[in-house]
């Protein structure tokens, strides 16, 4: 089994691994910035930061940060356990649809006002009660609503005591648990904010929010009433504050990490990772006394999808979807365009990784048969020319463009349309793009929660774009740059 961790590590307190490959990079740093930066923990989140309400943590930019801000009942481990956070213990009914949960009695929220004389309050069970049915209120349009929609009644028994019950049996129940969408918040704090609580956050975590210039800046500071400890009993967080900034170019991002600037890149742009890395993935040893790779694993899955309400005639044939499924090499895609890091999605649709992976299913590459299966589809419909076109952003032209250039070759013609991120999101949800690129992190590491997309009714980001052509690589996943001493 693969790493997944949505826990406190010693020095960034959460890391998101799953499956596959991340890279965590660490660049020198002299003596004196040492000693003036090396509590501050610095990065930049070229996707921006929507919200902190922890309810709307649905993109890994807002996890991230959230998970600096907030916990939940549980969490998971390096080894895809789940493991306590503030609750202390657990038990499943023999029914399989009651979960009783003993809560820790000294976690606190962070210091508010309107806590009263203290500043602040424990958690109590109440507090889960109102956070989680907070995810139904249709008021709020949470995006994570689906995670609770199989809950039938949570009830406080005491304090530190909380029942939860299913509708029906649930063994992933747990593991949608861990995510972020399921923190405690408190509810004082919440009614008194109202929608600005995504700018004024107050939870659990580590850290506790500082300032929010959108779009600017994002300052966490060190929570020191924090109730986790690392294996030796030392207090968590080690790090003061981080420090987050929103730079949109990638390129940008990198010179300000080579500069020093910054201590953590969660990618690599084209432009520069052929530079950083050989083909095989490793570090080039011009960098080896500036940067350290770390590989952990990391689940992150690469797709093309297909509208299937397009008018397009293309859009509308299996033949010529199941073409260009067999039309290019995913091998050589990661060999060339990701150095070697990340694993061709040639199995079926559960990732390599989690139980269920099957090796010997799905597509893998068959130009001939691509061929013959675009034959096919200008035979039964007259259609001589067929055209399609893909919609991306620039991050990801380089992979749009290999593909363009590999179902060429099977007689397929391929546009490559780029957009902003923001204009592309829009435009995949009202519908506007017959076909485009796009990635998916498991919501949580369990094979249902990819096998739901075929039967599910909540909107999961892939739900209503099948079929999907999977590719996978994690080089997109966290990269982080942390100062090392010099000795």
């Amino acid at each position: 089994m693969t790493k997944h961790t949505f826990r406190k590590t010693p020095t960034l307190t959460y890391c998101f691994t799953v499956s596959c490959f991340i890279f965590i990079l660490l660049s020198c740093g002299n003596e004196s910035d040492k000693h003036e930066d090396g509590l501050v923990f610095r990065y930049n989140e070229h996707k921006n930061i929507g919200s902190l309400d922890p309810a709307f943590a649905k993109d890994n930019a807002d996890i991230w940060a959230v998970n600096q801000l907030f916990n939940g009942l549980i969490q998971m481990d390096e080894n895809l356990n789940v493991v306590p956070s503030i609750a202390e213990s657990w038990n499943v009914f023999d029914d399989a649809l009651t979960y009783s949960f003993k809560l820790k009695n000294d976690v606190f929220f962070h210091k508010h006002e309107l806590f009263g004389k203290d500043s602040t309050r424990n958690v109590v069970a109440q507090d889960f009660e109102y956070s989680l049915f907070r995810n139904c209120d249709t008021n709020l349009a949470s995006p994570g609503s689906w995670v609770v929609n199989n809950i039938f009644d949570i009830k406080a028994i005491t304090a530190d005591s909380l029942h939860i019950t299913l509708k029906t049996p649930d063994p992933s129940f747990l593991g949608k648990l861990t995510m972020k969408y399921c923190s405690v918040v408190p509810q004082e704090i919440v009614e008194h904010y109202g929608n600005d609580f995504r700018a004024n956050p107050i939870g659990t975590g580590p850290f506790k929010f500082q300032k929010w210039i959108e779009n600017i800046k994002l300052v966490l500071r060190k929570n020191t009433n924090y109730f986790e400890t690392d294996t030796n009993g030392k207090p968590l967080p080690y790090l003061e504050a981080i420090a987050i900034t929103f730079l949109p170019d990638k390129q940008s991002e990198f010179l300000q990490f080579i500069q020093g600037n910054l201590d953590f890149l969660n990618s690599l742009d084209a432009s520069y990772q052929d530079d950083i890395l050989t083909t095989t993935g490793k570090l080039r040893t011009k960098y080896e006394d500036k940067i350290d790779i770390i590989r952990g694993p990391y689940l992150n899955t690469e797709y093309l999808a297909f509208f299937m309400d397009s008018e397009s005639p293309e859009m509308q044939s299996s033949l010529l979807r199941q073409a260009v499924n067999y039309g290019f090499d995913r091998k050589k895609m990661m060999i060339y365009l990701r150095n070697g890091v990340g694993i061709p999605a040639n199995g079926g649709f559960i990732p390599k990784g989690l139980p269920g992976f099957n090796d010997d299913i799905g597509y893998s590459y068959d130009p001939e048969k691509a061929k013959k299966l675009l034959e096919r589809y200008t035979q039964e419909t007259g259609n001589t020319s067929p055209k399609i076109s893909i919609t991306t952003t620039s991050n990801y032209l380089n992979f749009c463009e290999y593909i363009q250039r590999e179902l060429q070759k099977i007689g397929l013609e391929v546009a490559v349309d780029v957009m902003p991120p923001a204009t592309l999101k829009d435009a995949k949800a009202n519908g506007k793009l017959d076909m485009f690129r796009a990635s998916w992190v498991a919501d949580y590491p369990d094979a249902q929660n990819y096998l739901s997309l075929y039967y599910s009714g909540n909107l999961h980001p892939m739900a209503q774009t099948t079929p999907i052509i999977r590719i996978r690589y994690s080089i997109n996943g966290i990269l982080n740059l942390l100062k090392k001493p010099t000795i």
